[in-house]
């Protein structure tokens, strides 16, 4: 990491390993290799230790070490409750976002409903979405987990002769409890990446 957010990355991790919490492993949840720690987010594998993260085999972008860093900062014991889910302007202080977040998140997808309706099954399963059943709505629709303790559910409403499509994004409902809300904002920006990467975008 050589940006100008290199330095916040490392600041987070210093933080977080000068206090490390006996009960990290359980509270993100991960897998605990000494002062490593491991688990999946955004579909791929993440890794916690002293002087980085990585994610798969790279190293992320700073900001997404950012975000991947407050995720362990903000771990609690916490379970993730998924239901209702929440629109991201019901979090506390999220109005100086949401302008961000319909652009980046929700509009972004816009243009790809078809392909994504064909690839579903290949996004839910890439982001950890569960494999029982629950209610559709919109046209269709499907939740996955980025991170181990948030859910997003995509609701997607197709084009027709009266109405153009479109995509909501919603969140768990104590999503705030793992994430600061400038970072929710950053998960479902993210989120709506790897969806686009998975179409070959």
């Amino acid at each position: 990491m050589t940006d100008n957010y290199a330095k916040i990355v490392q600041d987070n991790l210093d933080q977080l390993y000068g206090n490390l919490p006996k009960a990290l492993a359980d509270n993100l949840p991960a897998q605990q290799d000494k002062d490593r720690f491991i688990f999946h987010a955004f579909g791929e594998k993440i890794v916690i230790q002293p002087d980085r993260i990585s994610l798969g085999k790279e190293e992320p972008s700073s900001v997404f070490g950012i975000l991947i860093s407050l995720y362990a900062q903000n771990a609690c014991p916490d379970i993730c409750i998924p239901f209702p889910f929440r629109s991201f302007k019901e979090f506390p202080d999220s109005m100086p976002y949401v302008g961000a977040f319909i652009t980046h998140t929700q509009q972004v997808l816009v243009p790809h409903v078809p392909r994504i309706k064909e690839a579903a099954g290949q996004i839910t399963e890439k982001l950890n979405g569960p494999t029982d059943s629950f209610e559709t709505v919109g046209d269709f629709s499907f939740v996955v987990y980025p991170l181990p303790k948030i859910a997003l559910c995509y609701i997607f409403y197709e084009a027709d002769e009266d109405f153009p499509a479109s995509v909501t994004c919603l969140f768990s409902n104590n999503a705030n409890r793992f994430m600061p809300v400038d970072g929710l904002a950053d998960v479902g920006e993210y989120t709506s990446k790897t969806i686009l990467h998975l179409l070959g975008q």
